[in-house]
């Protein structure tokens, strides 16, 4: 009779445990009550959207964060891309999937196939996963991030370099010339 009682207290004492841990996980975290734009259902038209250049990147691939800010965690980011464009050879610490909306593009993986994206193409990439993308005529595509966006870049043994080494910097624009002469005197 004692063996009994102690099972129905332990089975009591779980299932309490049980319906507080249901109630604590299915109330919404407080951020989640939060009203602010970044929170509510909505759309980006590409009118509305405000591109970027970053310095890891070509100056022919530009982007703009649709949802989620790409530097702190998951995000969808729009990316466009110049005829020619090439993002060399390197890997992200988080997974990302792609999905092409124009043109078409060359995305080559170390050790692994090939593959040509068209308008409605999608791919995913794993973490990790040494790459290339070669932008073959203007392109714009979704890139939806699992995580805060880094990249990686290699070189053809996959020892990682240094951005300044892959990226070159802007030239600078000539100075107009009023400067010049004003220089010279």
């Amino acid at each position: 009779m004692v063996r009994l009682s102690r099972t129905r207290t332990r089975a009591l004492a779980l299932l309490a445990a049980l319906s507080f841990a249901t109630a604590a996980f299915a109330a919404p975290p407080d951020d989640a009550k939060k009203t602010d734009a970044a929170k509510k259902p909505g759309e980006t038209k590409p009118a509305g959207r405000t591109f970027i250049t970053l310095p890891v990147l070509p100056s022919c691939a530009q982007l703009s964060a649709d949802h989620g800010d790409p530097f702190k965690g998951a995000a969808t980011i729009f990316l466009k891309a110049s005829p020619g464009c090439k993002i060399a050879w390197h890997w992200h610490s988080v997974g990302e999937s792609l999905l092409m909306v124009s043109g078409h593009a060359t995305l080559e993986m170390k050790g692994a196939d090939t593959h040509k994206l068209a308008s409605g193409d999608y791919l995913y990439l794993a973490a990790k996963g040494i790459h290339q993308f070669t932008c073959t005529d203007g392109c714009t595509l979704f890139d939806v991030t699992e995580g805060a966006f880094d990249i990686h870049y290699v070189d053809k043994d996959g020892k990682e370099l240094p951005v300044e080494q892959v990226i070159k910097p802007a030239a600078k624009p000539a100075a107009p010339p009023a400067a010049k002469a004003e220089k010279k005197k």
